[in-house]
Parts: C-alpha cells; structure tokens; sequence
C-alpha cells in the first residue's frame, strides 16, 4: 500500500513540475518576443535619426591604442618540429 501512496505523491509532483515548467516557457516565450521588439524598434529609430541628419556620419567606432594591441603569428607559437 506504501507503494502506491509514494506513487501518488511522485505523479502530483510530476504533474505540478510540468505545470511550472509550461508557464515558465510562456514567460520566456514573451521575454523574447520583446527582446526582439525592442531590437527592431531601436534599428528603426536610429535609421530615421541617421536619415534626419546626413551631414552627421555614424560615430567612429573607438580605436584601440597601438600599445595595447600585440600581434603574435601562429608560426611563433607552434612548436618546431626537430
């Protein structure tokens, strides 16, 4: 009789675990329709600001000094074969 009581409780909890995981998704689900709503309407936007002032180029991106960028060739790096 045990048995069957702890196999009760085990598909209550599988069916309240299921439950939580379907409303979770939906969340998700909406989270992300936003995100990319939000994507959308930013690109836009900036398009027509960009179009509003053309005498403006886009920004610069931000250079990074010659001090702080080092090139190492892979052929350094590889062991040499003797």
């Amino acid at each position: 009789m045990a048995v069957w009581i702890v196999a009760g409780v085990a598909l209550v909890a599988a069916v309240a675990a299921l439950a939580g995981v379907r409303r979770l998704a939906r969340k998700l689900d909406a989270l992300n329709q936003s995100y990319w709503e939000l994507r959308y309407d930013y690109t836009r936007l900036r398009s027509e600001v960009a179009r509003l002032t053309p005498d403006e180029g886009p920004p610069e991106p931000e250079q990074p000094s010659p001090a702080s960028v080092s090139f190492v060739p892979l052929s350094a790096i590889r062991k040499k074969d003797r």
